[in-house]
């Protein structure tokens, strides 16, 4: 199907056209974002834009700064990436509930998930708005969803329009909109080689993503991270703030103190996502909500923070999952570089979580060196590594198995690979990649799409 030629007309016919553009083919141009924006008049869009930028912690960030908005009665649209089981997870909506109305135990915080029919609308809309500039102007997989979640969004009326960043800052798709501001969780070695093979060689591309005028808010960043947000902002003549500064989080105690930021002392506000690592991310969520609400006029209530900080799940965060017929259970983590396998390590310790087995794999662009000895730490029992079919990106199973040394073990694929743990008791830990544990929870028939809102 040419964009010109058809457009979809069944969601069937639109999920096929946007895997045959190929799920990681990238082009690091603005040029076709800029231009698809301007012919539906989406360059500036009609609501508030927060734009979530960083390597790790990005997904988290970006979902409690929507449940926050939606829990203090505004409609906040979602654009996260990648996704487990269907590209409709990528583009949500949390509905804002009315002022005062926020005390049903339980309720959601948002109505989700886009239905196919808006998926489709939204599709050839965009389509149709590319087709006169030619192969040129075609939009990539992540191009096109950029536009299509700004034209829902849009479409929608929402008041809040939150974007987490693909890959990078200064030419991802996200930043071709208009953003009012842009928030950065810690910045670590990821996709080192598209960004540049040092730490500031990928800070100083993210943080290439602050507008000029605009505001920037922070959580914790190695030095040489913080001074290429720092520069940047001050060319930029942009505002930067660190979360710290803005106020403090005690996830444990339950406490919000606002330090230079209006707003009450909140107690009884604990954080219901597992893992210590989520407290940074809750801090600097919660930061850019209370400067977000300063700049909308919005009171922040304290029983509205303690609903979103408490409610709010994410799949694949340290993620408890049961095999049917197992001895043990699983515990899936989308940790996939280097810091996420830190960050999970420390929360295994922490929780007292003693991995009777893993099963792992890593795509071919990542730090393999530097992983390994991690997932060697994890557990002291077998490792088991899948084959997984990512085109392009794949690296075989019996080459991770050997850089893990005598413990790690291939086999042909994930099934194989659930089959293998099956009568270890205790807990399985499976990492390394968002793409392997898509293929558990496909496995598992476990959808992902009843764990966004409790």
């Amino acid at each position: 199907m040419s964009d010109a030629a058809a457009l979809p007309n069944t969601f069937a016919e639109f999920a096929a056209y946007l895997e045959g553009l190929g799920l990681f083919h990238m082009d690091l141009r603005l040029c076709r974002m800029s231009r698809t924006l301007d012919a539906l008049g989406l360059d500036r869009p009609p609501q508030t834009v927060v734009q979530v930028l960083g390597t790790n912690g990005k997904g988290t960030t970006a979902t409690l700064l929507a449940a926050l908005g939606a829990a203090h009665g505004l409609s906040c649209g979602l654009y996260t990436s990648p996704h487990f089981l269907s590209v409709r997870e990528r583009i949500r909506r949390y509905q804002g509930d009315l002022p005062g109305a926020a005390a049903t135990p339980g309720a959601p915080l948002g109505d989700g998930f886009f239905s196919e029919a808006d998926w489709t609308g939204a599709a050839r809309t965009v389509l149709a708005a590319t087709a006169p500039f030619g192969d040129a102007g075609r939009l990539t997989y992540f191009e096109l969803l950029t536009v299509m979640a700004a034209r829902l969004f849009a479409a929608r009326s929402v008041d809040v329009a939150i974007y987490e960043a693909g890959l990078g800052g200064d030419h991802d798709a996200t930043t071709a909109l208009h953003r009012d501001m842009t928030v950065f969780t810690p910045i670590g070695m990821d996709h080192a080689h598209i960004l540049g093979p040092t730490l500031c060689d990928i800070a100083r591309d993210k943080a290439g993503a602050i507008p000029v005028g605009g505001l920037a808010v922070t959580g914790p960043q190695a030095p040489e991270a913080l001074a290429a947000l720092a520069k940047r902002a001050r060319t930029a003549g942009a505002r930067l703030v660190s979360a710290r500064e803005v106020l403090d989080y005690d996830a444990a105690a339950g406490v919000v103190r606002p330090l230079t930021v209006a707003g009450p002392l909140i107690e009884a506000a604990p954080l219901g996502l597992p893992g210590a690592f989520q407290a940074e991310n809750a801090a600097t969520a919660l930061a850019a909500f209370f400067l977000l609400a300063e700049k909308l006029r919005i009171a922040i209530r304290p029983e509205a923070v303690r609903r979103a900080l408490g409610q709010t799940r994410l799949p694949g965060r340290m993620q408890r999952l049961r095999l049917p017929g197992a001895a043990g259970e699983l515990l899936v983590d989308c940790a996939h570089n280097v810091p996420a396998l830190v960050a999970l390590e420390a929360a295994c310790a922490a929780d007292g979580i003693s991995p009777a087995a893993v099963i792992f794999t890593c795509l071919a662009d990542k730090d393999f060196a530097g992983m390994a000895g991690i997932v060697r730490r994890l557990t002291t029992g077998p490792i088991i590594v899948p084959g997984l079919f990512c085109p392009g990106r794949t690296r075989d199973a019996a080459d991770v198995a050997h850089g893990l040394g005598e413990r790690a073990e291939a086999v042909p694929d994930v099934a194989a690979a659930l089959t293998r743990v099956r009568d270890i008791p205790g807990t399985v830990v499976v990492c390394g990649s968002m793409y392997l544990l898509a293929e558990v929870m496909g496995r598992l028939d476990y959808s992902p799409y009843v764990y966004y809102f409790q």
